[in-house]
């Protein structure tokens, strides 16, 4: 699990990196990967870049009802799915990549989906944690890495033609940049025997205070780092036991600033990433130099 960590965090660490943080050599972090890709726990690697960073707006979609095929050919008359996990208990949660006038597209959502029970829908607004502009080199090394994003630095080069410190420094600026990730896509149903699971917390008070005390009483039990939006933090985490799990959502709740929460079990995780191709060729046609962030 600490390995499966890692690899959600930023996918592109090597594994002797990896074998570092985890106490093991890197000869065998490479064998456990394998070992967990053949068993289907890892089904793949991909880019996963917040639309705010290529200029989009976005919003969360929370439904009830099983039929999450039939939920998702309603929302991609809204716009493009940005993730999709449905969960247990029949609930499916949807990310959703708005090119304009994102309170308009909530409304639209909200027609197309009538007689399906939404359970909260909110626009994604801007937290603190934009990283830097993006520029048409850092969008041509991401269009390299979108297949194969553990791809090496001098494959990267010559598939973008840029040198390979190009690509190193750009990589740089990448992995600080908290919009974009290297990350695994795993399967929660082949974790054995352990949960994993979200827990959206909404905030009133200090947002980097009460990160804070999350990373310091919970940072153990974390499958991926928190997501932070203007009132909201998505805690990424798992356990080996659904009491422990109750009861660390419990003591969530009591932290002081945390006004409400809601949990997830995913049974399945995807991220299609149609519309990030699409998005990097219409900002590398943009004739300015650098690609803001969108700001809501």
């Amino acid at each position: 699990m600490r390995i499966l960590s890692r690899l959600v965090n930023n996918c592109r660490e090597s594994d002797r990196q990896i074998g570092r943080a985890a106490g093991i050599s890197g000869n065998a972090v490479g064998s456990r990967i394998r070992k967990m890709e053949g068993a289907g726990v890892i089904r793949g690697y991909t880019v996963k870049i917040e639309p705010p960073a290529l200029g989009y707006g976005i919003f969360y979609a929370v439904v009830a009802g099983d039929r999450a095929d039939e939920r998702v050919g309603q929302i991609r008359l809204v716009g493009d799915p940005f993730f999709i996990v449905p969960c247990v208990g029949g609930v499916t949660v949807f990310g959703v990549v708005a090119k304009e006038n994102v309170q308009e597209k909530i409304e639209l959502a909200r027609g197309v989906m009538k007689g399906v029970r939404v359970l909260t829908i909110f626009e994604a607004q801007a937290g603190g944690g934009a990283g830097p502009d993006l520029t048409r080199t850092d969008l041509e090394i991401i269009e390299a890495l979108l297949d194969d994003p553990r791809k090496r630095i001098e494959a990267v080069a010559r598939e973008a033609g840029l040198s390979t410190r190009t690509v190193a420094r750009s990589l740089d600026k990448l992995h600080a940049n908290e919009d974009v990730q290297f990350t695994a896509v795993y399967d929660p149903s082949r974790l054995g025997g352990y949960i994993p699971y979200a827990v959206l917390t909404w905030i009133s008070g200090d947002m980097k205070r009460i990160k804070g005390r999350f990373d310091r009483k919970f940072g153990g039990a974390y499958m991926q780092i928190p997501f932070l939006t203007r009132n909201q933090i998505v805690l990424f985490m798992y356990s080996d036991n659904i009491f422990k799990l109750d009861e660390v959502t419990q003591e969530i709740r009591r932290i002081r600033g945390v006004e409400a929460t809601d949990i997830f079990i995913p049974k399945e995780i995807s991220f299609p990433h149609a519309w990030v191709r699409g998005a990097v060729e219409e900002a590398k046609r943009s004739p300015t130099l650098h690609l803001a962030r969108q700001i809501s």
